[in-house]
């Protein structure tokens, strides 16, 4: 994904959001400070799991073998390049209970032969 198609969705999502918020408010005129602070909590962290999906997938380490040697990431142990070993899915939780799926290559250390999953 490119940076343009965030902007673009990423504002697409804040107005629509905003516009959420603003017919929720008229739909719940009593609500109190805590409820309000609740409904725009739960819509922040909807918006926030959307962002951090779209920035994942857009990772250039999604699959490693299209960096060239020295764009890798490196063994935490040793140092040397990471090389690829195929692709593996993980599911992850955000801290507002988005589920986001990533496919990221499987990487192993050359010489250590300690494998990484996903490689940050």
């Amino acid at each position: 994904m490119q940076q343009e198609d965030f902007d673009r969705d990423w504002e697409a999502s804040s107005k629509e959001m905003l516009t959420a918020m603003k017919v929720w408010r008229r739909e719940h005129p009593r609500a109190t400070w805590v409820e309000m602070e609740q409904e725009l909590d739960r819509r922040l962290r909807q918006l926030r799991g959307e962002m951090l999906e779209d920035m994942a997938h857009a990772s250039a380490l999604v699959d490693i073998r299209e960096l060239a040697q020295a764009e890798r990431p490196v063994c935490p142990h040793c140092g040397k390049a990471l090389g690829p070993r195929g692709q593996e899915t993980r599911t992850l939780q955000t801290d507002g209970d988005h589920t986001i799926t990533l496919t990221r290559s499987y990487a192993v250390c050359p010489h250590c032969k300690v494998g990484f999953f996903p490689p940050r």
